[in-house]
């Protein structure tokens, strides 16, 4: 029996291809103001690296609700191998040491952007749950593609899968459950001037954060080096 959720809301949310049936509701999704500042930038193929750590890293449980089944590190490891930096865009949050906290995967249907439609898929490490980062990250996705001309998103997701599917209904999405799995469209509305600028904005903004990080992470490992080769000496001194 198949279980059909509306919302009102404004957003959107995380998915993989289309399956079975799904009703469109005749309403755009338009994009809230964030009320939480996060950096976010797109990431490129010297990222790879960093994205499987993320993504090796999540529990079992996370990794069921991120691929749909129990991913092993080599199935992982084989999705993140073929990671398509040219096609599709990649989003990642870093923290201030480098590690990559959240990732989201905004894959296109075609190499042809204008009037295609897209999936989402996202990851927020456990630590770091409950601040609102996969919300972020999805509303960072629906810019984007807005941007790029897309009109459509869909969200392929389990139905136990509370915390994906709240944010399809916090975003208007109209959601079908249909027994173990659940699917969401977004009807995506065409980006405006505002939403280029935004956007360019806020890449800018991470990049500088990043590279920031990146600086602050450079001189501590600088002065954790120093200190590791002082102690040593400190510690075989006859006046200790």
């Amino acid at each position: 029996m198949l279980e059909t959720i509306t919302s009102t809301d404004d957003t959107e949310s995380r998915a993989r291809p289309s399956r079975g049936a799904v009703h469109l509701e005749k309403k755009a999704v338009v994009a809230r103001p964030a009320d939480l500042m996060v950096p976010i930038r797109s990431l490129g193929e010297n990222h790879r690296g960093r994205i499987g750590e993320h993504l090796l890293a999540l529990s079992p449980q996370d990794r069921y609700f991120r691929f749909g089944f129990t991913a092993k590190d080599a199935q992982i490891q084989a999705y993140v191998d073929g990671l398509n930096f040219e096609r599709d865009e990649i989003f990642g949050i870093y923290n201030r040491r480098l590690k990559l906290i959240g990732m989201a995967h905004l894959a296109y249907s075609s190499a042809d952007r204008v009037s295609a439609s897209s999936e989402f898929g996202v990851s927020v490490s456990e630590h770091v749950r409950g601040r609102g980062y996969g919300a972020r990250l999805f509303e960072r996705a629906v810019m984007h593609a807005r941007n790029e001309g897309v009109t459509a998103m869909y969200v392929h997701v389990l139905s136990e899968n509370t915390a994906m599917l709240k944010i399809a209904r916090r975003g208007g999405a109209t959601v079908v459950r249909d027994g173990s799995e659940s699917e969401a469209y977004l009807r995506l509305t065409p980006a405006t001037f505002q939403t280029q600028v935004t956007e360019i904005m806020e890449e800018h903004l991470a990049q500088a954060n990043y590279h920031l990080k990146a600086q602050a992470k450079q001189f501590w490992d600088t002065i954790g080096r120093f200190q590791h080769a002082w102690r040593p000496a400190k510690e075989d001194s006859p006046s200790e």
